[in-house]
């Protein structure tokens, strides 16, 4: 048996990458990038300016007119290399991704990192299957051959968040790469490292120059990006308000596509037939996972008041097994926790903010909501209210972060009506043993997923995005293709004399 072959060490990348180089920003303006665990600098990063995202949409530009035409076995090649690179790297890309955002490092690996290198693999078996259809015309007795080509849009501007850098990175560089877009992608100024550090993985797995530029810097950057006039279609994830900045912002200029993943306050219902145990598991996955700083956390737990006290003690028992202390690094000298800090002081006051609130309009805490500031690090433990009113602010705005309310209900109707009044529609579930109510349930929930008896269950085949205020569009599976494809319709005379 050979040897095992330790990959090399990944050069920590703080510049940005244009036309496959690392480069600094023209304007030689930097930004640091924090540790939250530790609240120490990390780095200075280099931020781009209005030169450098001109730069990258030329390189992206010129790209294009060869990449569009690449073939697409190729392109999945290049996307099976990139996964491949990925998964040889993924301890080095998890310590730095633990590091700058604070998730614990065994998530970041075994969550993360394992859903990114999925996330590559599945749009390559995509990047060859793209094609169009032959056309039935109406308007005359078969003289006409008619049929569409699905092609890719050009040059996209893509805008991502920080609470999955790596893996929201993946969902819109996998399906406009299968497609053959070009992109210029700008990562969040909290969480910019892990993203910059794939720029020599995306080069190494063969990607010709231009087709992928990874910019830093605040949100006038990703304004930039939106009001590029050779930018033809932008791809936002995060809150609902930076959405509608987003649309004007390409409103206003070429009117270029744009597709958005924003916010939510996602219900889940528990009806008094359902498996305790189970629900439990449910609502807990679904608000504590990553320190609750996921956009369909379901922050509204909707409780049959048949077995709400009996739900409470399962719900508690799970929060209070969290391990909150130690750093999240595989540093066996340190505990592991399974809850890390908030990713900066801004959502850290922000989230202590909705817990004051909370209990000053009168909703009882079950657990937490005290939280003592850490010697360092911006770390809040799984906090639980209960007696939570539909007209309370934790119950109306999007928290993002690791705080819980739990409302009781009376009957099934007027649950889904209290679930469904809110402006946002990313996510819901719904707990019971009867399908049928669970499939009617589904029909009535405004939500662009349903989860049935679990929650937070992803599958890179299934399409993720929402109804009303949490956006347009769908990431994750096929219909992730339509964001960054254009149709064209082509007719001809079936009679050869008349072409």
């Amino acid at each position: 048996m050979a040897a095992f072959d330790p990959p090399k060490r990944l050069t920590r990348e703080t510049k940005l990458f244009i036309n496959n180089e690392f480069v600094d920003a023209k304007s030689g303006k930097t930004f640091p990038t924090v540790n939250p665990a530790t609240e120490e600098v990390i780095c200075e990063v280099q931020q781009a300016g209005q030169e450098d995202i001109d730069a990258a949409v030329v390189a992206a530009t010129a790209a294009f007119k060869t990449f569009r035409k690449s073939n697409g076995c190729d392109r999945r090649d290049m996307l099976l290399k990139l996964a491949d690179l990925v998964e040889k790297n993924r301890k080095q890309l998890a310590e730095l991704e633990s590091m700058d955002n604070g998730k614990p490092e065994h998530v970041a690996d075994g969550v993360d990192i394992g859903f990114v290198i999925e996330c590559y693999r599945y749009f390559a078996g995509m990047a060859d299957k793209g094609g169009g259809k032959v056309i039935n015309t109406t308007r005359d007795t078969g003289g006409t051959f008619a049929f569409t080509k699905h092609e890719p849009v050009g040059v996209c501007g893509q805008i991502i968040p920080w609470n999955f850098p790596l893996l929201m990175q993946a969902w819109k560089l996998g399906p406009a790469l299968a497609m053959g877009c070009t992109v210029v992608m700008k990562l969040s100024e909290k969480t910019p490292l892990s993203g910059m550090m794939m720029g020599h993985l995306i080069k190494e797995a063969g990607f010709p120059p231009g087709v992928v530029n990874i910019v830093n810097g605040p949100g006038a950057v990703g304004e930039m990006i939106a009001r590029h006039m050779d930018i033809k279609k932008v791809a936002f994830t995060g809150s609902s308000a930076v959405g509608h900045k987003i649309v004007v912002a390409a409103g206003e200029t070429n009117l270029k596509t744009v597709s958005l993943e924003l916010g939510g306050k996602s219900a889940l219902i528990i009806c008094n037939d359902a498996d305790l145990d189970q629900a439990a598991v449910a609502a807990h996955v679904g608000l504590f996972i990553n320190m609750g700083q996921c956009c369909c956390a379901s922050s509204r737990i909707f409780v049959h008041e048949d077995v709400h006290d009996k739900f409470m003690e399962k719900v508690i028992g799970h929060a209070t097994k969290l391990r909150v202390e130690g750093d999240g690094t595989s540093d066996t000298t340190v505990p592991i926790c399974d809850v890390g800090p908030q990713v900066d002081k801004i959502q850290y006051d922000k989230i202590l903010g909705f817990i004051e609130s909370g209990k000053a309009e009168g909703a009882t805490v079950a657990l937490g909501a005290c939280p003592k500031k850490a010697e360092k690090g911006y770390h809040i433990p799984p906090t639980i209210f209960t007696d939570v009113k539909d007209d309370m602010k934790i119950a109306k705005e999007e928290i993002f972060g690791p705080v819980m309310q739990v409302m009781k209900f009376k009957t099934l109707a007027e649950a889904i009506e209290r679930a469904n009044n809110t402006c946002y529609g990313l996510a819901a579930g719904i707990c019971t043993r009867d399908i049928g109510t669970a499939l009617a349930a589904a029909d009535d929930l405004e939500a662009g997923t349903v989860w049935i008896n679990c929650y937070d269950n992803f599958d890179m085949a299934c399409p993720f995005g929402g109804f009303k205020a949490s956006g347009w569009g769908r990431e994750k599976g096929e219909y992730a293709l339509d964001n960054y494809t254009e149709v064209k319709c082509v007719m001809m005379p079936k009679d050869s004399r008349h072409v």
